[in-house]
């Protein structure tokens, strides 16, 4: 399978100033197979050390950061041969090895003309709960589910994909029937690679959902393993709301859909956890829409949406006929699959999503990003597009200079105030 970080990785083996690399991810978004894939095409041999299976990796840092020995040892595990630039060196599970994380300072400070790749279903958990972390001495990225584009390239489609790069947009309005039966498809399988290869293999509806069932279970055992029996309960009750929370007209995350009286402070640590892992997207409001929008967030107000929509598709247990067949996917649920859509390809592109609303009416803006200014984004599920949040909102800010982007099953259009692009050709809008 095609993914775009490979773009990414490239351009760090490449740069000058390189360090070595912390790859972020949760866990089956294809972390593992990527570093592998990567070292398979651009090095000579690949050292590979899983540091929770091996055991001889349990001790690898214990004793000192000597890294003639380091390098003698994982030769040692491995069986081959470490040069520099010839062999890509992938620490996978990190996390799981002490002072693991910390050695990457010392192949950045006394080994630089190594490569060096870490990654770990848990590393943004051990991140995020206090692990020393070698600051300024790493390069890091993230890896995300497959946005649509890759989706579509997993499935043969890559001529479709070659569209999204032409400056037309007539074209995209007449493969548009093509387009909507495979994202209808996109809905349904998400883009967590196991998955979308078995759909890819076997157009197998129901192995689709067992493959998305058994990733759902691996990241509640991960919840269990690494909490304690509180905080994994707590952990739990945020993760099966996301439904119903996502199903609400005002998406906005009440504490109460948890249980009643439920309060910010019992929950807060239990929502930053799933941030951490990688397995949920918090979505902050802001107040204003101007630049830089981080200066005017809200942080007690927010969203939150899982990585993947097919996850989605498989926790709300929506039947397959009503995914696939028409436009009920497009139509029931308040958009909340579309929502979830929209914000899974912005984050594949490294955009951080907010969203507006007022502080007296029902007015929302369903997403706000900032590229090199500051874009409002309405999201509509079907081609009844009426909504006067957004128009309300730049006609009344003009000193703003907002030029506002709604999403929706219409063709393209420019109105001037705002562009109206489909749903289909949101990665076209921001290469």
């Amino acid at each position: 399978m095609e993914r775009k970080i490979i773009t990414k990785l490239r351009a760090w083996k490449n740069a000058p100033d390189r360090k070595p690399l912390v790859l972020l991810g949760a866990r089956q978004v294809g972390k593992t197979w990527i570093m592998k894939h990567f070292g398979a095409l651009e090095f000579q041999s690949v050292a590979y050390v899983n540091c929770d299976e091996e055991p001889m990796a349990k001790e690898l840092f214990e004793s000192d950061y000597n890294i003639p020995r380091i390098l003698l040892t994982l030769q040692a595990i491995t069986g081959t041969k470490i040069e520099a630039g010839k062999t890509l060196i992938i620490l996978d599970e990190l996390q799981e090895v002490k002072r693991g994380l910390h050695s990457l300072k010392y192949f950045c400070e006394n080994a630089p003309q190594y490569h060096v790749i870490a990654a770990g279903s848990m590393l943004g958990i051990t991140l995020g709960g206090g692990e020393s972390f070698p600051v300024g001495k790493v390069n890091m990225l993230r890896l995300y589910p497959m946005d649509f584009e890759e989706f579509l390239m997993a499935t043969g489609e890559s001529t479709l994909c070659d569209v999204f790069h032409q400056p037309d947009w007539g074209v995209l309005n007449i493969l548009a029937p093509k387009y909507i039966e495979l994202l209808r498809q996109y809905y349904y399988v998400g883009g967590m690679p196991e998955v979308a290869a078995h759909y890819v293999a076997h157009h197998d509806l129901q192995e689709v959902r067992a493959k998305q069932a058994e990733i759902l279970d691996a990241y509640r055992r991960d919840i269990s393993k690494h909490t304690t029996a509180t905080e994994s309960m707590r952990i739990g009750q945020v993760l099966q709301s996301l439904p119903s929370q996502l199903a609400k007209e005002n998406k906005k995350f009440l504490y109460n859909v948890l249980k009643p009286g439920a309060r910010a402070t019992q929950y807060e640590l239990a929502i930053q956890w799933l941030v951490d892992a990688g397995i949920v997207h918090k979505v902050c409001r802001v107040k204003e829409l101007r630049m830089p929008v981080k200066f005017y967030e809200d942080i007690g107000a927010f969203k939150l949406f899982l990585l993947d929509c097919g996850l989605l598709a498989c926790m709300t247990e929506t039947p397959p006929a009503q995914m696939l067949a028409g436009d009920n996917i497009f139509k029931e649920f308040k958009g909340a699959f579309t929502e979830q859509f929209v914000l899974q390809q912005l984050v594949a592109k490294d955009m951080t999503a907010y969203y507006w609303s007022s502080d007296n009416t029902p007015a929302e803006i369903d997403f706000v990003v900032q590229t090199h200014r500051v874009i409002p984004i309405e999201v509509k599920a079907e081609k009844n597009v009426r909504s006067r949040s957004m128009a309300e909102y730049i006609k009344s800010h003009p000193g703003y200079n907002l030029k506002g982007l709604r999403i929706s099953m219409l063709d393209y259009i420019d109105q001037g105030w705002m562009e109206n692009i489909p749903l289909f050709g949101l990665s076209k809008y921001f290469d």
